[in-house]
């Protein structure tokens, strides 16, 4: 597969979790690529060109073909590199786990997001309570099984790092609980699970400037009140 590798470059941001999905399918492919950090508070002329319809990262650029959307580009990542698959074979399991796998970025990631976010009161009891329901649906999906596509990593694990890492430290800087052992036993034993991951641990962000930043962001928001 030596020509899939020509050439391969990754747009993205440290604090994303998105582009966080794109670095651990690349490492569980073995896919080597350059990575450019975007500065999303200025952005490049290579990103507005590569993404005139999100300008948002992760892009990657493979054989100077862009492409944008985190789970379209793991799904392509899976496609492009065979070995180590991160989609199950079986039709109606793979669908499955492209439904799960939307499920997190429509249900999880926005109202988890307005929940330690947002200024009114009301609004943010009406998001941690769409949170818990959305977070419940996945610790029944997870059943006794080790990761969500059983006894390796896959798509739904992938989009779902931003419950293993972004969502507990968010609800540290805030002061919410809003994913917790207690309440979700299954879910937060698989959070750790997939968090001590080789590849998934070498991938992530380093904690401390992630918090820092986020810790900033949320105090601007909340000064301005």
């Amino acid at each position: 597969m030596a020509s899939s590798q020509e050439d391969v470059t990754l747009l993205g941001a440290i604090g994303s979790p998105f582009v966080c999905r794109v670095k651990i399918a690349f490492k569980l492919k073995g896919v080597e690529y350059k990575y450019v950090e975007e500065n999303l508070a200025n952005k490049s002329e290579q990103l507005l060109k590569y993404n005139p319809v999100h300008k948002k990262v992760p892009v990657i650029v493979h054989n100077d073909k862009p492409l944008a959307e985190s789970l379209v580009i793991v799904e392509y990542i899976d496609e492009t590199w065979k070995n180590n698959p991160i989609l199950p074979s079986d039709p109606y399991q793979r669908a499955l786990a492209r439904f799960w796998s939307k499920f997190i970025d429509d249900k999880v990631v926005g109202a988890s997001w307005s929940a330690v976010s947002t200024i009114d009161e009301k609004e943010r009891e009406k998001n941690v309570k769409e949170t818990f329901e959305a977070l419940q649906f996945l610790e029944n999906e997870l059943k006794d099984k080790k990761f969500f596509g059983g006894e390796e990593v896959g798509l739904v694990d992938i989009a779902a790092v931003y419950i293993a890492f972004w969502i507990p430290m968010f609800q540290e800087i805030r002061g919410l609980d809003l994913f917790t052992s207690e309440k979700f036993p299954k879910l937060y034993n698989w959070s750790q699970e997939f968090l001590n991951h080789p590849i998934v641990k070498e991938n992530l962000p380093p904690r401390e400037p992630v918090f820092a930043f986020f810790k900033g962001l949320f105090e601007s928001i909340f000064a301005s009140k």
